[in-house]
């Protein structure tokens, strides 16, 4: 097996601990990966690694590291009397350069300026490529240049493509216009070069793999993250026993980008305002450090909402279960939720196998929030509603029974779906099938002028 993608096997990005646990007892010397990110290997990563190094990269993508060096520095001086780096004053939250802004356009720009550059292949990769020896080649993908690797070595190896969706990137990368369109049309040509490798397809949730088996006219199947059975919770466990009067605790677990922070403030508003009203909570948020310094602003004024520390993986099973409540939200904004329609968070197998009740606040349409749904492990607020928000936020304070129970089923659920020993064999599988089938898929008839890349525009 040989694996492209951006990032490495680790435990510190969410495709990095999804790659880690579905390839999880995968035969060391069975297993090869070229990636791009850079870092090293986790500890506790097994198989033949190579690192397509800044050095394989063209002069766009050095520019845009010396980019990302200055960056922060730059953004200081810019907000000058506003305050220091990492706050906008004591109005307002810290956030990313606001769409529409010039900072904002020169990032993205940038950004698509590298992402469309060639990618120079040298020979001792190549060479290296064909040295693995794969049956197949599985990518996750996501940009321009990853597309084209993950091509060039399904090429080098001539061997079937598996390509794997976390999000519905295909049909809203750069589609805002970005270097006059140029990156556009680089993405949906890239992209009928992975589908013309391609034998099978995977996303990330059952309505991706779906979706996209409809669109792609190519057999899917859906993987997402699993949970080791040593992280489960125990059945019989109760939840942490709590002094009468001390605040029931909801814990949040994760990143604040994708203006998830604007959600997350909406559910600190609402457990601030239930423990004003005498029902004593408290939200924590865990999120990786760089959130925590860019949006913290947004909780100012919230005294329920406390800023816990980041977690390391081997922290987080934990973490949850020491929780009464887990919380999980999606941005409400038009352009986010077209982008996360499909996906599964990394978390949310990891939240029901803590075998504790979860509110979920984004839109009802997300997959992850389907998904909390059929787990019928929490309770589901679909709207942009702070009536509704309050309401489901109240039994959840108050009934631990009910949590109890919403608990046990969610933890039943993961046992079904979300077990690595289960899944990942069943992911070996899929595999096993796609290097033997046909790179290319049936032809499809054109469906018409839209934004979605289908089979026909392969052809």
């Amino acid at each position: 097996m040989l694996v492209v993608s951006a990032a490495v096997f680790d435990r510190s990005t969410g495709t990095g601990i999804t790659l880690s646990n579905l390839f999880a007892g995968w035969p060391a010397d069975r297993l090869a990966q070229l990636y791009a990110e850079d870092r090293a290997p986790g500890p506790d990563a097994v198989g033949t690694f190579a690192q397509f190094a800044p050095r394989n990269a063209p002069m766009e993508y050095h520019l845009f590291r010396q980019w990302e060096r200055i960056r922060r520095p730059l953004r200081a001086v810019m907000l000058g009397a506003a305050g220091p780096a990492g706050s906008t004053g004591s109005t307002g939250p810290a956030l990313n350069p606001a769409p529409g802004t010039v900072r904002a356009h020169l990032r993205t720009q940038l950004r698509a300026f590298v992402d469309l550059s060639p990618v120079r292949v040298p020979e001792d990769v190549r060479r290296w490529l064909r040295e693995q020896r794969p049956d197949v080649v599985y990518a996750t993908l996501g940009s321009i240049r990853m597309m084209r690797l993950a091509v060039v070595a399904a090429q080098e190896c001539r061997v079937p493509l598996v390509p794997h969706f976390m999000d519905d990137w295909p049909t809203t990368l750069y589609t805002g216009g970005q270097v006059l369109g140029l990156p556009r049309l680089a993405v949906r040509a890239g992209f009928r070069e992975v589908l013309r490798h391609s034998s099978y397809g995977m996303g990330i949730s059952e309505a991706m793999a779906r979706e996209f088996e409809r669109r792609y006219r190519l057999p899917f199947a859906a993987f997402g993250n699993c949970v080791d059975a040593a992280d489960f919770a125990d059945p019989e466990q109760r939840a942490p026993d709590r002094p009468e009067g001390t605040p029931v605790e909801l814990v949040y677990v994760g990143g604040l980008h994708l203006d998830r922070w604007r959600s997350l403030r909406r559910v600190g508003e609402a457990v601030d305002r239930l423990a004003a009203q005498g029902t004593p909570a408290r939200l924590t948020v865990h999120a990786p450090a760089v959130d925590v310094a860019r949006y913290a602003g947004a909780f100012a004024g919230l005294p329920a909402v406390h800023l816990g520390r980041s977690l390391a993986s081997g922290e987080v099973p934990g973490a949850l279960r020491e929780a009464d409540v887990l919380v999980h939200v999606e941005s409400f904004a038009a352009e986010n939720r077209r982008y996360t329609r499909y996906s599964l968070s990394t978390k949310i197998p990891q939240y029901l196998a803590a075998g504790r009740p979860v509110l979920g606040f984004g839109p009802a349409e997300l997959a992850s929030m389907a998904h909390l749904a059929a787990a019928d492990a929490g309770t589901v607020v679909g709207i942009d509603d702070p009536r509704m928000l309050a309401g489901a936020l109240v039994p959840l304070c108050t009934d631990a029974g009910m949590r109890a129970r919403l608990g046990r089923q969610g933890l039943a659920y993961a046992v079904r779906h979300h077990r690595t020993d289960r899944v990942a064999a069943r992911f070996a599988q899929v595999l096993r099938e796609a290097a033997h089938l046909p790179v290319g898929g049936p032809p499809t008839p054109r469906a018409g002028r839209h934004e979605t890349l289908t089979r026909a525009d392969a052809g």
